[in-house]
């Protein structure tokens, strides 16, 4: 399977779109969301998990295995329609339901609601996975403006709380909340500096959090991609840059939203149940201190 997504890498052409968070129908060639060979063991089986970002990309992939795993689904998006639709029929194939919610995840009532109209709908919360971000490159600290920091925070960093308190309000014992970080919270990036700040700061929040909810029964984890052949890559970097996405890592290759989702299903299962504040790195081989 490595030397297939090693031939994806090969067969990208250069390519972007000009609105993040991208669009997961117009990349070339389409990200690999689930293996064809995986197989669920009901890993998750009568959960129910609400993914932010859920529409395409690492939330897409993670949404699909976990319905392979038992779990229904309640998807966080935008804007992204088509995207959502798309991965609501995915789920629904795998026999699982899902209920697709639109909306902007700076706004707290919007968050606060997704939660109540996910239990009200399916019953429970058993698992939430903060993943929406945004990501502006820019040369240096003195080209981002005030806006730009203020937005990369209320998008990556605001909703984890948002979403975290009003889950907590569901979630049961032995309840489950994820969180994507970055290897750039670790190694650090000169053009993505207000991003991997906001990154740093999740992976902080992940074992504080942690820390404070494990007299409850409730494992608090993040998981910390590198490269990730995702919309959000296409939306944000120049199509040159696009073409060499991820070539620079020591597999010499970008990753798949499928080999991000096996972390969250790992982390979200009874298989982790002695790990929490913890984070997972799938980066292709980038060695970082932890």
């Amino acid at each position: 399977m490595s030397q297939d997504f090693d031939r994806h890498q090969r067969k990208r052409p250069a390519q972007s779109q000009s609105q993040q968070p991208g669009r997961e129908s117009a990349m070339e060639p389409q990200p690999v969301f689930i293996r064809e060979d995986y197989r669920g063991s009901d890993k998750l089986g009568g959960k129910v998990a609400l993914i932010t970002g859920g529409d395409s990309g690492i939330g897409r992939a993670t949404a699909v295995h976990f319905a392979r795993e038992g779990a229904d689904l309640a998807i966080i998006y935008l804007n992204e329609d088509a995207d959502a639709a798309e991965t609501r029929s995915l789920v629904e194939k795998e026999g699982r339901r899902c209920l697709l919610l639109s909306g902007d995840v700076r706004d707290e009532a919007f968050c606060r609601d997704s939660v109540r109209r996910t239990v009200e709908n399916f019953g429970r919360l058993d698992i939430l996975v903060n993943n929406a971000a945004q990501q502006h490159p820019t040369e240096g600290l003195e080209e981002i403006s005030a806006e730009q920091l203020q937005d990369t925070y209320a998008t990556n960093l605001f909703p984890f709380f948002y979403f975290s308190q009003a889950a907590l309000e569901h979630l049961p014992d032995h309840g489950v909340i994820l969180n994507t970080t970055s290897v750039t919270a670790y190694r650090g990036s000169p053009h993505l500096i207000d991003y991997s700040s906001t990154k740093g700061a999740i992976t902080a929040y992940t074992r504080s959090l942690a820390k404070s909810l494990v007299g409850r029964g409730i494992r608090v984890n993040g998981v910390a991609p590198g490269p990730i052949w995702t919309p959000l890559i296409a939306a944000t970097f120049s199509a040159e840059e696009v073409e060499e996405f991820g070539g620079d890592t020591p597999m010499g290759r970008a990753g798949q939203p499928c080999e991000v989702a096996t972390c969250f299903v790992f982390l979200a299962s009874k298989d982790a149940s002695y790990l929490t504040g913890q984070v997972i790195h799938p980066n292709g081989g980038d060695f970082i201190e932890t």
